[in-house]
């Protein structure tokens, strides 16, 4: 296979019915967080080609959730799935969010909500403080 075949798979967009399992993960995980309290704030907040999925606040504490949702457990649990690389877009994204709408009174952190979808069950996974803001330089 050319590299340049192998470059278009590595890069191509995300499939319609991906996209589509995308957002119902992230309609399954507001509702959730909404039962328990949390108020959104902002969906799908784009700063560049980096989104943050959804921003929500509760008792003056906003964070910052990444929403996975998997069919099955096959690749691992959907919270597995926020890497390190994932976890550095998040930071930047979430700092333009602070700098545009933040209030000095906040704090901040970052969840992760995984949805796992198998047969007709969900399961819903609410990791709070999932990862710190860790600086560099």
């Amino acid at each position: 296979m050319s590299s340049r075949r192998r470059a278009a798979r590595s890069f191509s967009p995300m499939s319609a019915a991906r996209q589509a399992f995308g957002e119902l993960g992230e309609r399954i995980a507001e509702r959730w967080l909404r039962r328990t309290g949390w108020r959104v704030v902002q969906r799908r907040f784009r700063a560049g080609h980096r989104d943050i999925d959804l921003v929500v606040e509760r008792e003056g504490t906003v964070a910052f959730v990444e929403v996975k949702a998997r069919r099955g457990d096959r690749f691992g649990q959907p919270v597995e799935a926020v890497n390190w690389r994932k976890q550095k877009e998040l930071t930047k994204s979430a700092q333009v969010w602070i700098d545009r709408h933040g209030r000095p009174d906040e704090c901040y952190r970052f969840d992760v909500v995984g949805v796992l979808m198998t047969g007709d069950r969900v399961r819903v996974r609410h990791v709070e403080n999932a990862f710190k803001v860790t600086r560099s330089g």
